[in-house]
């Protein structure tokens, strides 16, 4: 049962192509109190994603201009607002490919009109829990002859060059430079850097890709096969 105060205020983008859908999921939205904006292709979906800065995505599948495969990974690069996948394809390897790819829930159409509102007041409550305190309370700064690590200005350095990281990504960066040389299994990473159960660990293996990538270095981030990853300092010289 949806609990009433909850959802009020929250903003909600919808991004489907079909005008029926965008209208019955704000009607069905908008009785609990939820501000929903509609975007009918992918490329809108992006822009109002950025400008609008929405609390949870609603998000379709078969999308013009940008199908909602690709619109997902976009997003999930620029922060980490819950997304709801939407949409008419309920096989399980969709869900699968869907949850693998960072989307936070997957509901087939047609949906229940108490079960939509229910399924969004569930990842707003998990994602006002999962807001890690303790990282942001840290004041000390990290450093090593290859990264400095300002944890109170969420600042990252690699040498002279200033690192432009995701929320997601600066806590799990946060994670392995507060225990340099420790493995950390990828439960104590979804524990440190998601504080949510339900993250699978082929999520932390993305987002650790995904490090090394803008580390540019791949052995920054080492896999102990079997038991997890660690950050690996440089020698000193």
């Amino acid at each position: 049962m949806t609990s009433p105060g909850v959802l009020s205020g929250v903003k909600v983008l919808v991004i489907d192509d079909d005008p029926i859908v965008r209208e019955l999921v704000e009607r069905v939205l908008g009785s609990w109190g939820v501000a929903v904006i509609g975007a009918a292709d992918g490329a809108e979906g992006l822009r109002l994603v950025f400008s609008k800065r929405p609390d949870l995505v609603v998000l379709d599948i078969d999308l013009p201009s940008m199908d909602g495969w690709q619109l997902l990974g976009r997003i999930r690069e620029l922060g980490e607002m819950p997304i709801l996948m939407l949409t008419a394809k309920g096989q399980e390897l969709d869900k699968v490919r869907a949850l693998r790819g960072g989307a936070d829930d997957y509901l087939t159409k047609p949906f229940g009109r108490e079960e939509l509102p229910a399924r969004v007041e569930a990842l707003i409550r998990r994602a006002r829990r999962s807001k890690p305190e303790e990282v942001e309370r840290l004041s000390q700064v990290y450093a090593d002859g290859r990264l400095s690590v300002d944890h109170e200005q969420r600042l990252v350095r690699l040498g002279e060059e200033e690192l432009r990281l995701t929320p997601l990504e600066f806590r799990l960066l946060a994670a392995f430079v507060r225990h340099p040389g420790q493995v950390l299994s990828s439960d104590q990473l979804i524990e440190i850097a998601w504080r949510d159960p339900l993250v699978q660990p082929e999520q932390v293996k993305l987002y650790v890709s995904r490090l090394r990538r803008k580390l540019g270095e791949a052995e920054a981030i080492e896999t102990v096969r079997g038991f997890g990853y660690r950050y690996r300092p440089p020698a000193a010289g």
